[in-house]
């Protein structure tokens, strides 16, 4: 920390590090503003006066921390922060560049709050740079999302109204376990009572969530983002059988968990699933594992390896 800071300044200093970092000691504090503990102490006496509980505890697990209920003043950016949080946004939410967008009128009020040093250069961020929407992004109610975190973290079950790619639309008691973000779509992952089985879905597709008084626990193990990837490799139209001459420690690497199952089959291994666009999964997926493979099935996948397969013969073929 430079040596010339005021004591106004290192105070607000303190106070950040207590927000940052509950039960921090006199020697961490210290350290932190580059002063002696006395000193550090001296800053917390002064937050102190300011009217900000700061408690403290002694023993080896003690330190200062701030009271229950503590008003904090406005959040304060560095420059390299606000820049951050108006790329992630933008990179997020390309949309965000318009006033007029929900997610953009929101940054509109960051930016403005602001001092102008920062807010000038995140404002010219925000006008200038320009983001290539995701295609594959699906933007969903940042109200019903609020309403499935919020029951996944209290545990509480659902009842969902789903509408299907198809047009079908469904009601479904649910155990929210968690909500995860994955390649720019926004997807539930639950343990479906209607299905009795673990369920992902779109969550740009439930279009109404109501609490039940009934309560869950989730898996002790749980691991949202590795029970998604595997959840996405099941339960589609289209069934998946490829066979690999070597070993699993070879070929697992090149497997991503929503193309299906990697087991052992005598010298080699197979890898079975289903999907719900073969031409995807062959053009995509399989096109990219350096490995010989043997495609036994099903019949849709099958066939786009073998169109895949003619293209890129017709693309080396000699003309005539």
């Amino acid at each position: 920390m430079p040596a010339d800071l005021s004591p106004t300044a290192r105070a607000l200093r303190t106070l950040e590090t207590l927000q940052a970092r509950p039960g921090v000691t006199a020697g961490e504090l210290a350290a932190t503003l580059g002063v002696t503990e006395r000193a550090a102490r001296r800053y917390v006496g002064i937050l102190r006066e300011a009217g900000i509980p700061v408690e403290s505890a002694r023993g080896p697990y003690g330190g200062y921390r701030l009271g229950r209920g503590t008003r904090l003043p406005p959040v304060a950016f560095t420059e390299p922060e606000a820049l951050g949080l108006v790329m992630a946004v933008l990179d997020g939410q390309p949309a965000a560049s318009d006033v007029d967008d929900l997610v953009g009128a929101a940054l509109s009020k960051v930016i403005r709050a602001l001092p102008e040093s920062v807010g000038r250069q995140a404002a010219a961020l925000r006008a200038h740079a320009s983001a290539a929407p995701d295609p594959r992004s699906a933007r969903p109610d940042p109200a019903t999302t609020g309403t499935l975190v919020a029951a996944a973290a209290g545990r509480r079950r659902l009842v969902i109204t789903y509408r299907s790619e198809s047009g079908n639309e469904w009601e479904a008691d649910v155990d929210p376990w968690a909500v995860v973000v994955r390649h720019g779509r926004w997807y539930l992952l639950c343990h479906s009572h209607r299905a009795d089985a673990i369920r992902t879905y779109r969550v740009d597709r439930i279009h109404a969530v109501r609490q039940t008084a009934h309560t869950f626990d989730p898996p002790g193990d749980l691991d949202p983002v590795a029970a998604l990837e595997e959840n996405l490799g099941t339960g589609w139209n289209f069934p998946t059988r490829v066979v690999f001459d070597a070993p699993p420690a070879e070929v697992a690497p090149w497997i991503r968990p929503p193309m299906g199952r990697l087991e052992p089959s005598g010298e080699g291994c197979v890898l079975t699933g289903s999907t719900s666009n073969p031409a995807m999964y062959a053009q995509e997926w399989l096109a990219c594992v350096p490995l010989a493979f043997r495609v036994e099935g099903g019949p849709e996948l099958r066939a786009a390896v073998a169109t895949l397969a003619s293209r890129f013969a017709a693309a080396v073929a000699d003309r005539p």
